[in-house]
């Protein structure tokens, strides 16, 4: 461990079906100087990822089950909710994000000057897997309307690497189940006028047949979800 680096955070880490993927990953994040828990919250898998983590021998790892599949957002309020280190970060149980970058997205956290800092798949020269462009191009749309809704000047508001200061994120009431949670989220950090950071990240993305789960379906839920949470929203529909 470093000097610079001490276990000062909780990993919330959502799971739903990923037996290929959850041990791997799990070993990549106890890896971390900065671990001090894991929060996995398995949500309702069918594919053995459970027996997986039954298997887990780690004090630092605490895994919850939900009794059904209730969505990644719902995973989210649980694990949030249980985390007790100073700093939080989102951490899927797939492979995409690397846990080796934690580093970068605690320094603005713990030099004092973000409140949330938000690991962006845009504005990085470290690697990126080649995959879908229109994908890129919803992921791009829905960062520029969000950003129209909220007056912030994001990247990447759909990453899902985002970490936060535990006070800070544990009032922040999260409502939805899936993956409106990213504009969800954003809209009401912005409301309550959170000091936001981005730093650039590396990214290997999955293809579907991988086993990526976010589909156009979710794409008109965030745009409905960054009308219904954001300021501007709220007075649009006020006007009606």
């Amino acid at each position: 461990m470093t000097a610079e680096a001490e276990p000062c955070l909780s990993v919330v880490m959502p799971c739903y079906n990923e037996d290929a993927t959850v041990a791997e990953q799990l070993k990549r994040v106890l890896a971390s100087p900065w671990v001090h828990e894991v929060v996995v919250v398995d949500d309702g898998s069918t594919d053995g990822t459970r027996d997986i983590l039954a298997t887990i021998d780690d004090a630092r790892v605490r895994v919850i089950l939900h009794a059904a599949n209730a969505g990644k957002g719902a995973a989210l309020r649980t694990g949030l909710s249980q985390a007790c280190a100073d700093y939080v970060i989102i951490q899927d149980a797939d492979l995409e994000y690397d846990p080796a970058e934690y580093g970068e997205l605690m320094g603005p956290l713990r030099s004092g000057v973000a409140d949330v800092v938000y690991g962006s798949r845009f504005v990085s020269s470290r690697p990126h897997r080649v995959l879908y462009f229109w994908h890129s191009v919803g992921n791009r749309a829905l960062t520029l309307m969000s950003n129209m809704f909220t007056d912030l000047n994001l990247t990447d508001m759909e990453t899902c690497f985002k970490a936060f200061r535990r006070d800070v994120i544990q009032q922040i009431d999260i409502e939805e189940n899936r993956f409106g949670f990213e504009p969800e989220v954003t809209a009401k950090l912005a409301r309550a006028q959170a000091r936001i950071f981005e730093v650039g990240i590396s990214y290997s993305g999955r293809t579907y047949d991988e086993g990526k789960k976010i589909g156009w379906r979710d794409g008109v839920r965030a745009v409905w979800c960054i009308v219904k949470y954001s300021d501007l929203g709220l007075r649009l529909r006020r006007v009606r």
